[in-house]
């Protein structure tokens, strides 16, 4: 317990997680094309077609991915929110910056894959029920973080106010995922569940689960990418920043 503390408060100094992570972000991202391309075309090329939907089921392959992704990064953001808020530790503040936006542009497909898919299944481009209305609150959550980050000069101040209310929407994000069973909805159950065996044939969702793993390793080497810039830019004025980019000028002049 003692080494993992130590390890965590190592990870809240921007200068050692900025060096500590430049392989990361490599592995990520090589792991990701690779698994994503691996399950799209395993997906929307060999898997057989659903008896009851048709082709039209192949969306799943983004529109699963992409929801699981929106929920998680607002999690992971809750998470920061309350370091930052207990801690302080202003890494974290970098990274709710960093992931609202990607959170926003996931959510936003996980919308529009989901409306593509509902046009053939149900009828109707959108329906007002429980699932798909929760996603688009957390849609709006994000937006507003970034807009509440906007509205307050002081960047402090600005971090403390979105902390908590990444914080407060978490509470958003178990009603996205139990509405389905809660309440009357058109929306299918979850396609994965820890404690239930697949509803689909192993041809069908064994690339789903790739394309899954794809997308979140390539997300979170976008996620690093964006975070690695945020502290170059707010450690801008320390030395550190500044032997580093010395380095780097001095390697593309080689």
């Amino acid at each position: 317990m003692g080494r993992l503390a130590a390890f965590a408060h190592r990870l809240g100094s921007p200068r050692w997680f900025f060096d500590i992570t430049g392989p990361w972000l490599v592995v990520l991202s090589v792991i990701g094309i690779a698994l994503v391309t691996v399950g799209s075309v395993w997906g929307l090329v060999f898997a057989p077609e659903d008896y009851q939907q048709g082709n039209s089921f192949r969306i799943i392959y983004v529109h699963v991915p992409t929801a699981h992704l929106a929920e998680a990064l607002y999690l992971a953001m809750g998470a920061a929110g309350v370091v930052l808020l207990v801690w302080r530790m202003k890494i974290a503040d970098m990274f709710i910056a960093v992931t609202a936006p990607v959170g926003m542009v996931i959510t936003g497909v996980a919308l529009l894959t989901g409306a593509i898919w509902g046009k053939p299944t149900w009828g109707a481009w959108w329906v007002w029920d429980a699932r798909t209305t929760s996603v688009l609150v957390l849609f709006f959550l994000y937006v507003g973080l970034m807009a509440l980050r906007q509205a307050i000069p002081a960047r402090e101040q600005a971090g403390r106010a979105v902390a908590v209310l990444a914080v407060v929407g978490t509470v958003n994000v178990p009603i996205i995922k139990y509405s389905v069973d809660w309440w009357l909805t058109l929306h299918q159950p979850s396609s994965f569940s820890l404690t239930e065996p697949p509803t689909m044939p192993a041809e069908m969702w064994l690339p789903l689960l790739v394309n899954v793993v794809g997308f979140y390793c390539l997300v979170a080497a976008v996620v690093l990418a964006g975070l690695r810039n945020e502290i170059l830019e707010r450690e801008s004025d320390t030395a550190w920043v500044r032997d580093w980019l010395a380095r780097k000028l001095r390697g593309s002049e080689a």
